[in-house]
């Protein structure tokens, strides 16, 4: 018998800008649980204000555990959110926590984040860009969030009752200051029989052109676990095909993320074949000998089971290149189906749109 599913998301929005109405931002709580008992916030670029928007055209869009829809107000749904798991304080996936943080409801509010992302928030709350409504101090006022440090240490860290985490560090490019960090999470179901989980990523730039890969390591984590503990990934692809890598600002095109998932099938191929994790784990970041990689051949329906959703599509303003009705979210999907079939790697392409619910 199948396991049961063992996380509900709503995608208040999945786009990587520019227009503010669509920015990353996800809802999630246990399957078992009804939403009014407490939520995560998966990011926060849009947020109440999106939510009411998607709300107006679908009011009954979360549902309960007899499979009724409820109708609640976004401030309501809000006033659900525990915590906060923010990947980077780009403004594309804080703004809405920033624009809240005086008014949400509820209960005090977590923001799990790295040391640096908690800083960077240090920044907008410094009473200059915004008041600051946010602390360390665990008895502060309860309308301020709480800042909780997140510890990228190899081990899960429970952020919500029977829900734990484990990040690991990837890069989102370089700037004028250096290299600059995203995260991306395994996030762990404790009470489900099989500890089901799924990996969602930040915003990612490609390991082919980083001088210090770190992608790798998150798919080396990952192959133990595909399909049957790990069967659901979100992940990036900004640009659409044909993008310069010296364009990319630390994010992924269609080619170099079937690459990426090429990368992943060969950790899954190792681990199965038996030198597996415990070698993996011991060679070098990312440059394996180009004898001991695969064959496409023996890669072939590796990833069979897989769902991949497709997030932070970057829309245009003016139309694109070659279509005046296709969006920029299905061109850049359709082209990452098309190159991993191709590949053969058996893995499902979605994309993730605003106002879906997702079961995992």
């Amino acid at each position: 018998m199948a396991d049961p599913p063992a996380f509900d998301i709503c995608v208040v929005g999945s786009g990587g800008g520019p227009f503010e109405t669509n920015l990353s931002g996800y809802l999630l709580k246990p399957h078992n649980a009804e939403w009014s008992a407490g939520i995560i916030g998966l990011e926060a670029g849009s947020g109440q204000g999106t939510l009411s928007r998607l709300l107006e055209s679908r009011p009954q869009l979360f549902k309960a555990l007899d499979g009724a829809s409820r109708v609640f107000t976004a401030s309501e749904v809000y006033s659900f959110v525990k915590c906060f798991l923010l990947t980077h304080a780009h403004l594309d996936h804080i703004s809405s926590l920033v624009l809240s943080a005086g008014s949400f409801g509820g209960t005090r509010k977590r923001v799990y984040a790295t040391k640096e992302i908690l800083e960077d928030l240090e920044g907008y709350f410094d009473w200059r860009k915004w008041p600051n409504l946010a602390s360390y101090d665990e008895d502060d006022e309860d309308f301020k969030l709480l800042y909780s440090l997140l510890v990228l240490d190899g081990k899960y860290h429970t952020v919500f009752p029977d829900i734990s985490v484990q990040g690991f560090s990837i890069n989102h490019g370089t700037n004028e200051l250096g290299p600059y960090a995203s995260t991306a999470f395994f996030i762990r179901s404790d009470s489900h029989p099989s500890k089901r989980e799924f990996l969602f990523f930040g915003d990612v730039e490609p390991d082919s052109i980083s001088t210090t890969p770190k992608t790798i390591n998150v798919w080396r984590q990952a192959a133990p676990m595909i399909p049957h503990t790990l069967s659901t990934i979100f992940i990036e692809c900004s640009w659409p095909s044909g993008r310069q890598d010296d364009t990319l600002h630390g994010h992924l095109t269609p080619e170099h993320l079937r690459d990426e998932l090429i990368a992943l099938a060969t950790e899954v191929y190792h681990t199965r074949s038996g030198g597996s994790n415990s070698a993996s784990r011991q060679r070098p970041q990312r440059k394996r000998q180009k004898h001991n990689a695969p064959s496409s051949e023996e890669l072939r329906d590796i990833l069979t089971g897989v769902r991949v959703y497709i997030i932070h599509c970057k829309d245009q303003i003016t139309p694109h290149e070659g279509s005046s009705s296709e969006s920029v979210r299905e061109l850049i999907v359709g082209q990452v189906r098309s190159l991993v079939q191709a590949a053969g790697l058996g893995v499902e392409i979605l994309a993730a749109e605003q106002g879906m619910y997702i079961t995992i």
